[in-house]
């Protein structure tokens, strides 16, 4: 069965090419041409999801999308565990279905894999899902692989619905040797890449032990022997919460 949409400015309803429609009705997707090979045959919403993003890589595919446009050898480096021709095939899916779209790097001649608008839309149940994990998430599996980066995407996430403080406090979070740069303000959580600002604290930790104190599975007084805190812990405090230094204490260094 194969469905394709209008082009833009035309209308968004779906038009059957071919066969009945799935539940015998119409659906609004961006997936243009595509034959959807493995559907659900279901006309129900989160059916018709899945049946674009529901295939084992999708969802981590979009999640380093999150993160940042990326080349094709990029994904496969920051993908621990795909193989080239799966992943491959998975962005070509994704492409056909008009989550991924492919374009000229900023800098240079080569070509980056990014989100439509569509596909970055897929932020909210991606962020949804990694709360909802949280009792998945201990124990850490010993041999599974991880990314610093990916704390881009689950920070915010985790954090989400905390007291937002009154100042701002920059954090770096290395983990294996890989670093990434937390800033907490009264409006919320920034994670990203260093950008040069100065820092309040630089802290070194089990990525165990982060995702678990930002998912308040953790307190951090019940686990400070397990990190090792440069600088402001009071700045730490701000982004993870647990209960404040007592006055004239100071932070390990």
């Amino acid at each position: 069965m194969t469905y394709a949409v209008q082009q833009p400015g035309d209308s968004p309803e779906l038009r059957e090419q071919s066969g009945e429609t799935a539940g015998g009705g119409t659906g609004t997707c961006d997936c243009r041409g595509v034959e959807v090979s493995r559907s659900y045959d279901l006309y129900d919403g989160l059916a018709r999801a899945l049946d674009v993003v529901g295939d084992r890589w999708n969802l981590l595919i979009v999640r380093q999308l999150l993160i940042a446009a990326a080349r094709y050898g990029e994904l496969l480096d920051k993908l621990p565990g795909v193989s080239t021709n799966l992943l491959a095939e998975r962005l070509r899916d994704l492409e056909a279905a008009g989550v991924v779209a492919r374009r000229l790097a900023v800098e240079g001649n080569s070509v980056v894999y990014a989100l439509t608008p569509w596909g970055t839309g897929l932020r909210e149940p991606i962020e949804s899902l990694i709360r909802w994990s949280t009792p998945l998430m201990a124990p850490a599996p010993a041999a599974a692989g991880f990314r610093a980066e990916w704390l881009v995407i689950a920070l915010p996430a985790l954090l989400s619905g905390r007291p937002a403080g009154r100042g701002s406090s920059t954090v770096a979070i290395v983990i294996d040797g890989e670093l990434v740069q937390v800033r907490a303000t009264p409006s919320g959580i920034d994670v990203g890449e260093p950008d040069g600002r100065d820092l309040d604290a630089v802290v070194r930790a089990d990525a165990s032990i982060v995702l678990g104190l930002a998912a308040g599975a953790l307190v951090l007084d019940e686990v400070r022997e397990l990190i090792d805190i440069e600088g402001d812990e009071a700045a730490v405090r701000a982004v993870f919460g647990g209960r404040s230094v007592e006055a004239g204490g100071s932070a390990r260094r």
